[in-house]
């Protein structure tokens, strides 16, 4: 029976906990939060002691895993300390706020005999999974390379809500590193290993609430010779789908929610996305409950977790590129 402890009670520790209850004899032990009200809230929800201060909840409790939904310049802190206890992680994204916390943490994953995983949830949705599957196996013949988008919108009143957001020093980002990680994180898996970066990023329309970017446009080059380009902003009028697609000799895939391959003969084939119900937001995606539970399915067993900070060190090191060469001057950007 997995004893199961949550740092950081904000938003999206609401799917976490969703999750947890559908996770076989797991057991929430204790909450921690440094923020009293929300700290409260979670104990009188859950019915479990709270705490203040991450490392004496660890040593205190020795829970078995610990969920880490912090705002970003806290994920390092306690998932390190938790995995030289030997207790397992699972980690929100991004993997830290800065390159240098990223690899120290997968330096402390690599020492450590307790499991990791940082939540890129969508890969685990229905037709994403369809969808590197058959790539991966070359069904469609070489990739000749990929796009994705992100077009959303935020306005002051979501910053103003959670300040650290809006900040280098707590997000370690804006845009890149809360908003478009995920889809980043997707089109670098399907089209390959990346070996260069070409980008910029801006503040286009929220210069008067955030210190971050809100734009970003970067092309990648691909270690099999493919090229791909990505381009996000939260400078929408609303909310669109997010798309992936990719270009390979046999066909085309185009990924918006579900996933539709169209075959060079002109044959259109489509692979329906899982509908989920959720107290989370919906652009947070329908996979946290399987990612969560493939997690604790595979505790016990020899190896790094598939999604670890080493594969996660991938996509932090993309947008580390785009801020190196967007603030050459600034090194909280860079770092």
């Amino acid at each position: 029976m997995p004893r199961v402890a949550v740092i950081g009670c904000g938003d999206v520790a609401t799917v976490h906990f969703e999750a947890m209850a559908g996770i076989p004899d797991a057991e929430l032990v204790a909450v921690c939060d440094t923020d009293p009200g929300r700290l409260t809230a979670a104990e009188q929800a859950h019915g479990v002691p709270g705490y203040s201060n991450a490392a004496a909840m660890l040593e205190t409790v020795r829970p078995d895993v610990v969920h880490v939904c912090t705002p970003h310049h806290q994920h390092a802190d306690p998932a390190i300390a938790a995995l030289e206890r030997g207790i397992n992680v699972i980690s929100e994204k991004p993997l830290a706020s800065t390159l240098a916390d990223g690899e120290r943490l997968a330096a402390a994953a690599a020492a450590s005999s307790a499991r990791i995983g940082i939540c890129f949830q969508n890969r685990y949705n229905h037709a994403v999974q369809a969808m590197h599957r058959r790539l991966a196996a070359g069904e469609f013949g070489a990739i000749l390379g990929g796009s994705g988008t992100v077009m959303w919108h935020r306005d002051a009143a979501y910053y103003a809500s959670r300040p650290w957001r809006g900040t280098w020093a707590g997000g370690g980002g804006g845009l890149l590193m809360n908003q478009a990680i995920h889809t980043l994180d997707l089109l670098q898996w399907m089209v390959g290993e990346v070996t260069g970066v070409s980008g910029h990023a801006a503040t286009r329309a929220l210069g008067d609430s955030i210190e971050v970017e809100d734009t970003a446009e970067l092309v990648l080059s691909h270690r099999n010779g493919a090229r791909s380009v990505f381009y996000a902003t939260l400078a929408n009028a609303a909310n669109a789908p997010i798309t992936v697609d990719i270009v390979a000799e046999k066909a085309t895939l185009q990924l918006r929610g579900d996933l539709a391959i169209t075959h060079a003969d002109g044959c259109v084939e489509v692979v329906q996305e899982r509908r989920a119900d959720s107290g989370g937001r919906d652009y947070w995606g329908v996979s946290h409950q399987l990612y969560i539970a493939d997690f604790y399915a595979q505790l016990g067993q020899d190896g790094p977790f598939w999604i670890d900070p080493a594969e996660a060190l991938k996509t932090l090191r993309i947008i580390k590129a785009v801020y190196a060469q967007s603030y050459p001057g600034q090194l909280a950007a860079v770092s």
